[in-house]
């Protein structure tokens, strides 16, 4: 049974990574990334839910929301796309949640780091406030030549630069001075 489920996933990973990840913005957005000093802000890929169960405990997966099997070949098929464009990544940095650290291990596009300011504030709002500075000091602090991936959730983005960022997708933006510029957003389900 494992061996036709391990088949079965390998089929649909192969068949989905045939798939081109598009993007909102523009072939601009690609470009700037290949040039660059970029940090890409990425919304975990898909855990069906929302939020947590009561028993979370963050040692735990088990009693975590988790990716899916289509989480999970999403994520390939991100990482798969900044591969095949060359997209310099210099680090790679993730919540400390089962799911975020997953996606950026899916990804395959460096050693993972993870670190408590990319981490979920859904369930305590009071830390909104403090790891949306650390996250806005982490990324003010990037000098690349490359770009930093940051895999963290919904709250923080949304925090950090406002709008909606789906499973998966991600925001990019350019360090400048005191401000955040919105360079782009790249989409992985094919909108």
């Amino acid at each position: 049974m494992l061996t036709l489920r391990y088949l079965s996933f390998a089929l649909l990973l192969s068949i989905l990574s045939m798939l081109p990840l598009t993007t909102h913005a523009n072939t601009a957005t690609w470009q700037a990334l290949q040039e660059g000093g970029l940090v890409i802000l990425m919304r975990h890929a898909l855990a069906p839910g929302i939020g947590d169960p009561p028993a979370f405990k963050l040692e735990e997966c088990d009693t975590q929301r988790n990716l899916s099997a289509e989480g999970r070949v999403q994520a390939a098929r991100v990482g798969q796309a900044f591969r095949e464009r060359e997209v310099p990544i210099d680090a790679v940095y993730s919540s400390r949640w089962c799911r975020a650290l997953e996606t950026a291990e899916q990804l395959a596009l460096g050693d993972v780091e993870p670190t408590p300011w990319l981490d979920s504030f859904f369930r305590n709002p009071g830390e909104r406030e403090a790891l949306t500075q650390a996250l806005r000091d982490n990324i003010m602090a990037w000098q690349g030549p490359g770009n930093l991936m940051l895999v963290t959730h919904q709250v923080n983005i949304t925090a950090l630069i406002g709008g909606v960022v789906r499973s998966g997708d991600m925001a990019v933006v350019r360090p400048e001075g005191q401000v955040l510029d919105v360079v782009g957003s790249l989409s992985s389900n094919g909108e």
